[in-house]
């Protein structure tokens, strides 16, 4: 019998105990390594801002190369099922599979569980090299949609019987004229997955004291897909009455105090303005792949998507992981960065209300990092940076924490 309580939801709200069950999938490659570092954080920062009374009761699930040596499955259905039952999880990097079964385990996760919101949250931390002058300006959370557009993988290849049979079913009843032998991909987008997203997006900035959501888009291109869900967002931000208003309903000189503001934005000018004007950007809702590049163009501009949490996120189960890949040569080394885990372990912990443990591991990290004491990824660049190891990162934070 597992050592802890499941966490219960009620009218949307998450009930959580004292010592709440949550599963965590070690991951691949680095999986180990950097696991075992964040877990140990987030372990000693429970304990010590709760003196003893709350603590985490950690559940073992597997997926990925663990999984598949142990049961011959990628992902078996006992890993979904609890994270199902908890509600709430995290997870390392997973190899994807080559050749035939799941296209992708972290989509496959996403898609079974129904986690249709992206989350990335990108900040900057004093102290990391970055290639931009000013890093600082950058204090954004993207909400990328995560079951649809290019998500949904549909598709087949070029030659194929059913590539052929779209083709002609698109020339001939739809007059859409394609190039023979063509690859093709549909793009569904649909109200219901918008809206939902962006009401996620709105509600978060309302929660959080936001000033505005950016709707981004292709809509200049694709009218009926992009396009449609920019108007869709719309539609959503009128569910919030006074509280939410759209950008060119204000009157010049108007007051924006209180509320949220939502405007749009085409997506290719949303890159070149994230760079020139990053602090005028607050919450972005996007569909799937403008969120993809997105959220990473911006990791980039402070330092890299080793610093860069993620969570995805249903109406009621949410998993956290780090962004980045499996990283195989460094395995077992003891050697990597683990901010991107241990940051998504701060969302996570902020996620079940935890609030004061998060922020205790978020100011550590980055006194750690500003006193250059880091990893060798984040020592490059920085003369007065002491190179220590994944572990001895973690060592770090945890007396800055005030000991483990």
């Amino acid at each position: 019998m597992q050592d802890g309580a499941r966490i219960e939801v009620r009218d949307g709200r998450l009930l959580v105990p004292d010592r709440p069950i949550l599963p965590f999938i070690e991951g691949d490659g680095i999986g180990p390594d950097i696991w075992r570092a964040s877990r140990r954080v987030m372990d000693a920062a429970v304990a010590a801002r709760y003196g003893g009374r709350r603590s985490i009761a950690w559940l073992e699930v597997l997926a990925g190369e663990k999984a598949f040596h142990a049961t011959g499955e990628w992902l078996p259905a006992a890993t979904l099922q609890a994270l199902k039952t908890y509600r709430v999880g995290i997870k390392g990097p997973l190899t994807t599979p080559v050749g035939g079964g799941i296209r992708s385990l972290n989509v496959a996760l996403r898609r079974e569980l129904d986690l249709y919101a992206c989350v990335r949250p990108v900040r900057y931390f004093p102290g990391v090299v970055s290639p931009v002058a000013h890093p600082e300006r950058v204090d954004v959370v993207i909400f990328r949609e995560n079951t649809e557009d290019i998500y949904a993988g549909i598709e087949w290849a070029s030659g194929t019987a059913e590539a052929r049979a779209l083709r002609e079913f698109l020339r001939g009843t739809l007059g859409v004229d394609v190039r023979e032998d063509s690859a093709l991909g549909i793009k569904p987008m649909s109200p219901f997955g918008s809206k939902r997203l962006v009401r996620k997006a709105i509600q978060y900035a309302l929660d959080h004291h936001r000033r505005g959501v950016t709707l981004v888009h292709k809509g200049n291109i694709m009218k009926y897909t992009e396009g449609a869900f920019r108007d869709w967002g719309y539609e959503v931000a009128r569910e919030f009455g006074e509280r939410v208003v759209r950008e060119s309903e204000l009157e010049p000189g108007a007051s924006r105090e209180g509320k949220v503001v939502v405007r749009d934005l085409i997506a290719d000018n949303t890159f070149q303005q994230l760079l020139l004007r990053p602090a005028d950007f607050d919450v972005i809702a996007t569909p799937n792949l403008n969120g993809d590049y997105l959220s990473d163009a911006v990791a980039a501009q402070v330092g890299g998507i080793g610093l860069a949490p993620g969570g995805n996120i249903s109406d009621e189960v949410a998993v956290f992981e780090a962004t980045h890949g499996t990283a195989p040569k460094y395995a077992g080394l003891d050697r990597v960065n683990p901010s991107s885990l241990l940051l998504s372990g701060v969302m996570m912990l902020r996620h079940i209300g935890w609030v004061e443990a998060a922020d205790d591991v978020e100011s550590a990290l980055a006194r750690t990092i500003r006193d250059g004491v880091v990893t060798y990824d984040l020592a490059r660049g920085r003369p007065d940076a002491r190179e220590v190891s994944t572990s001895g990162f973690a060592d770090a934070i945890i007396e800055r924490l005030g000991g483990e």
